[in-house]
């Protein structure tokens, strides 16, 4: 979905013979999603991708459905989930549907003796807290507090941290995940009217090739179970790649928020896409300027979607007893708003602060064990006076 780049030294036709200084061939890759009918790129390798040289008994990683169905308002302090020194296992799923799912993570080191692939889903990384780098065949990409990391399904990454102190929201999605239709034009370009553009977009970086031959274990995951896979080549052996299906950073500081004379509904702080959910950026902004506006949410029914908040920063006025890394789930089929007293208090304000990410689905969320491990209980009658 993202923009042409290109990196490091490719041949001039594509699928033509591309030689090393010693004359054998580099191993041609094309890498896509989606097969062979969008968005693809393609990598050239010292060698071929293919050398598996063993592998490890399959382990199951699937998460464990506590609550198939439910109708009720959720709460969840995230920053209650347990940390763990390895990335992988740190990453714990609280919220799943057919069509992504909600993990919550803690890491404290970075990636260290294997690498990782998502053979299932896209995901979104959301970094809440800590910085780093994260390290793919297709090069570097630093981030930090605010960013997105989008990364296509299938690529092989490691994520090397500065500190022991890291926070990431997850989204795991089975379909790839797209800017929203609205902000582009036929060809794919982000529009004049889009909060965000592609000067916006930080695409890999500094390509280091790697030519090492031995034992590299690649971690991958399908259908929730992390296979143990052995190759015998570096698998960032990358000396050039081009295309427009790569991982890449986008700061939630760098979303521009639409504003209006009156409350202006969520999809306009719509941010990304996938099949039958959305990803939405609530950012510091001024709030609405007719002279009897009411700053704060009006009440709205969830008929046909699941609203999913990620609190990050700043204040909320619309909710009561925010903490960082809350998270709020107001499920389709029943009305949610404002807590009492905040509609009142919101009139005359002309700001806020807040920082957070939504994500609306249209197909019901189910909560896990580790969801209902960390639940505000609570919650569901925090509307009472």
């Amino acid at each position: 979905m993202a923009f042409y780049h290109r990196l490091g030294d490719i041949p001039h036709k594509r699928h033509t013979q591309f030689r090393k200084p010693n004359g054998e061939l580099y191993a041609e890759q094309l890498f896509s999603t989606e097969g062979f009918s969008n968005d693809y790129s393609l990598l050239y390798h010292i060698y071929p991708p293919t050398a598996i040289i063993y592998t490890d008994d399959p382990i199951d990683v699937s998460p464990k459905v506590a609550e198939q169905k439910m109708l009720k308002h959720r709460s969840f302090e995230g920053f209650s989930i347990r940390p763990d020194e390895d990335y992988l296992n740190s990453r714990k799923t609280i919220l799943v549907n057919s069509d992504c799912h909600i993990s919550l993570a803690a890491p404290g080191e970075s990636m260290k003796g294997y690498f990782f692939k998502n053979a299932d889903a896209d995901e979104i990384l959301f970094v809440h807290e800590g910085k780093g780098v994260l390290r793919t065949m297709y090069g570097k990409l630093p981030f930090g507090y605010g960013d997105y990391l989008v990364v296509p399904r299938g690529t092989i990454y490691q994520v090397e941290f500065e500190s022991a102190h890291n926070r990431l929201f997850i989204v795991e999605s089975f379909s790839p995940v797209r800017f929203p239709k609205k902000y582009l034009s036929k060809y794919g370009q982000l529009l004049e009217h889009a909060p965000f553009c592609e000067r916006d977009l930080r695409p890999p970086h500094s390509l280091n090739s790697v030519d090492e031959k031995g034992d590299f274990l690649i971690k991958t995951r399908k259908k929730g179970i992390l296979y143990g896979i052995h190759y015998a080549h570096h698998p960032f052996d990358i000396i050039g790649w081009d295309g427009c299906c790569y991982p890449f950073a986008f700061s939630i500081h760098d979303f521009e928020p639409i504003t209006g004379r009156v409350h202006q509904p969520p999809p306009v702080h719509q941010t990304f896409e996938g099949n039958n959910y959305v990803v939405c950026s609530f950012c510091p902004r001024l709030f609405d300027y007719h002279p009897l506006a009411i700053p704060a949410p009006y009440n709205h029914s969830n008929i046909d979607s699941d609203e999913l908040i990620y609190y990050v920063d700043g204040d909320f006025m619309s909710r009561k007893h925010v903490t960082r890394g809350m998270i709020t789930l107001h499920p389709g089929g029943i009305p949610h708003g404002p807590h009492p007293g905040a509609v009142e208090r919101s009139i005359g304000a002309k700001e806020t602060k807040e920082l957070a990410v939504m994500v609306d689905t249209f197909h019901p969320l189910m909560l896990t064990e580790e969801a209902l491990g960390i639940e505000n209980a609570d919650y569901t009658m925090s509307w009472a006076e």
